[in-house]
C-alpha cells in the first residue's frame, strides 16, 4: 500500500475537493457519440428512480425532499421533461433488486463498480472515489498520526462487522501488528456518532469513508481526514444491463453544462459548506436582548409564548441578523425554507424584513403546535416538539413519536424519550424501521437545537424583565 501511497493521496486529494470523475467512456463511446446515441431511444414518461436514504444521498428536511443524488435526478427529470417516480431502498443490493424485476429504470445512488455489481449493473451518470480515511483530532495544526505505521499502539474505533473493521484488521496485518482495533456494536454507536466523539475529544479516532468524512467535517472542522487507509473505490449510478440507451442518455445529459453547475454546486454545499453553528457568548447586561425585541413581544402573544423564548429561538436561527442564509436555503431572521414562505403568502424577498419573518415564524409555530396537541397534550412538553419540529420538520418528528412508543420510551416526553429516539434515526435500523415514514434525519442537530434555545430562554428569563 505505502508504495502507491502519493498516487492514491493525490486522487482523493482531487475527490474530497468535491472533482465527480464522470465517465462517459462507461458504455464505450465518446461525448458525441453518447449524445447520438442516445436520442434514438425515446426517454420515458416517468422515469422510475431508486435511492437509499442517508445524508448526502436522499433526506427530508423542514418537510423538503433534499440530497446529492435526489437534487440530481430531479433535476434530470425536469429538464428531460419526465416525471419522477422515486422508491427508496433499505440497501443497495436490494436496489439493484428493484432494477432487476423491472420495478425501476435508474438506480441514484452510488452503487460499488466492482467485478459483484458488474454482473447486474450497468454504470452510469455522476463517477466518484471514495476511499476510506482516517478520522483524528489535529495537534497545533498537524494530524495526530501522518502515516499508517504511526497507528501501533493507538486505538481505533469502528463499527462491529463493518468494511471499516475488516479494512483496519487487513492493515494490521500489513503492518505487522500492534494496531488496538476498538469494535463498537452499531446498535449504540453508529459512524456519525464515532465522528463526534473523535471532535468531541472522547475517542482518539476512527475510519470512515471520505465523502462521510468530507460531509462532517462540514460540522466539525476541528477534525482531520487528510489519511487515507485504503485504495479508492469507483461509484457511479446505474441501469440494468441491455439499457445501454438509457445509460448513454443519463451520460451526455450530464455532460451538459448545466447539470455541471449543478453538480459542482450540490459538491459544495454538502462537502465543502460549513454547517457548524460556533457557540457565540451573549451579553445579556444591557437590559435587552436583541435591536428586535418589540417584534417578539408583538408576536409572541399570538403563538402563546413568553417572548424571550421567540428570541431566544432568533439568536439560535440567525445570532439575530436578517440577511442571515443557511447552507439549506434558509433566510432571515427565523430562517424561513422559501417553499414555507410561499406557503404563508409571502415572497421570498420579504425574508429580510425582520418582521415578515417574525410573523411567518409565527404562524408556522402555530401550525406546528395544532398538529401536536394530539400526541403531546401536555402544554409545557409540548414546547420542546414545537421547536423540534421548526429545526428539522413535523415528518420527522412524528417518526420520533412512532418510534418512542415501539421501543418502550415516553411518546409524550422529550428529554431522555422522543429525543433519544430522534437521534435513532441516524441509524439505518432505525430510519428502515417499518414504523417510520420519513427516512434519515440529523437527530444530533435536532437535539442541540431544543438545547440551545431552551437553554438561552432560561438564562434570558435570569437576566431580561418580561
Amino acid at each position: 500500500m505505502n508504495s502507491g501511497k502519493k498516487l492514491t493521496r493525490r486522487i482523493m486529494r482531487i475527490a474530497l475537493l468535491g472533482i465527480t470523475i464522470i465517465s462517459l467512456s462507461s458504455c464505450g463511446n465518446s461525448t458525441g457519440a453518447v449524445a447520438a446515441k442516445a436520442g434514438e431511444h425515446p426517454l420515458p414518461d416517468t422515469l422510475r428512480v431508486a435511492t437509499l436514504y442517508g445524508p448526502t444521498s436522499y433526506f427530508l428536511y423542514r418537510d423538503e425532499p433534499m440530497g446529492y443524488d435526489y437534487t440530481l435526478v430531479d433535476s434530470l427529470a425536469r429538464q428531460k421533461g419526465m416525471v419522477l417516480d422515486l422508491k427508496v431502498a433499505n440497501s443497495v443490493s436490494a436496489a439493484v433488486a428493484m432494477l432487476d424485476s423491472g420495478l425501476v429504470d435508474l438506480i441514484a445512488y452510488e452503487v460499488p463498480i466492482t467485478e459483484h455489481y458488474k454482473k447486474y449493473v450497468l454504470p452510469c451518470g455522476p463517477e466518484n472515489y471514495t476511499t476510506q480515511v482516517l478520522v483524528q483530532p489535529k495537534q497545533k495544526g498537524r494530524p495526530v498520526v501522518e502515516d499508517v505505521t504511526e497507528l501501533v499502539g493507538r486505538e481505533v474505533y469502528v463499527e462491529k462487522d463493518s468494511k471499516y473493521l475488516r479494512r483496519m484488521q487487513h492493515l494490521n496485518d500489513e503492518i505487522g501488528g500492534g494496531i488496538d482495533i476498538r469494535e463498537v456494536d452499531a446498535d449504540t454507536l453508529i459512524t456519525e456518532d464515532l465522528i463526534r466523539l473523535v471532535s468531541d475529544g472522547k475517542i482518539p479516532m476512527t475510519v470512515v469513508d471520505s465523502d462521510i468524512a468530507q460531509l462532517n467535517k462540514t460540522y466539525y472542522p476541528d477534525l482531520d481526514i487528510s489519511m487515507d487507509v485504503s485504495f479508492p473505490q469507483r461509484a457511479s449510478w446505474a441501469v440494468a444491463p441491455g439499457k445501454e440507451w438509457l445509460a448513454d442518455s443519463v451520460d451526455a445529459w450530464f455532460a451538459g453544462e448545466s447539470p455541471q453547475r449543478t453538480n459542482a454546486d450540490l459538491l459544495k454545499r454538502y462537502f465543502e459548506q460549513t454547517k457548524s453553528l460556533p457557540t457565540v457568548p451573549f451579553d445579556f447586561s444591557k437590559g435587552y436582548i436583541s435591536r428586535y425585541d418589540n417584534i417578539f413581544k408583538k408576536y409572541a402573544p399570538t403563538v402563546g409564548w413568553d417572548w424571550r423564548l421567540m428570541a431566544a429561538q432568533a439568536f439560535v436561527e440567525s445570532k439575530f441578523k436578517p440577511n442571515a442564509r443557511s447552507w439549506v436555503g434558509a433566510r432571515g431572521l427565523m430562517q424561513i425554507m422559501p417553499s414555507t414562505a410561499r406557503g404563508y403568502r409571502t415572497s421570498v424577498s420579504q425574508l429580510g424584513n425582520p418582521e415578515t419573518s417574525v410573523k411567518v415564524a409565527s404562524k408556522l409555530i402555530n401550525d406546528l403546535d395544532s398538529y401536536l396537541v394530539k400526541y403531546v397534550p401536555n402544554d409545557k412538553e409540548r414546547l420542546k416538539f414545537v421547536i423540534a419540529a421548526y429545526n428539522v420538520g413535523i415528518a420527522h418528528v412524528y417518526d420520533a413519536i412512532a418510534l418512542a412508543k415501539k421501543y418502550n420510551l415516553d411518546p409524550q416526553r422529550w428529554d431522555g424519550n422522543v429525543e433519544k429516539a430522534i437521534l435513532m434515526k441516524m441509524n439505518p435500523k432505525y430510519y428502515n424501521d417499518p414504523v417510520t415514514r420519513y427516512g434519515y434525519c440529523r437527530g444530533t442537530e435536532t437535539v442541540a437545537y431544543v438545547k440551545r434555545i431552551t437553554d438561552f430562554y432560561e438564562h434570558a428569563r435570569r437576566e431580561i424583565s418580561a
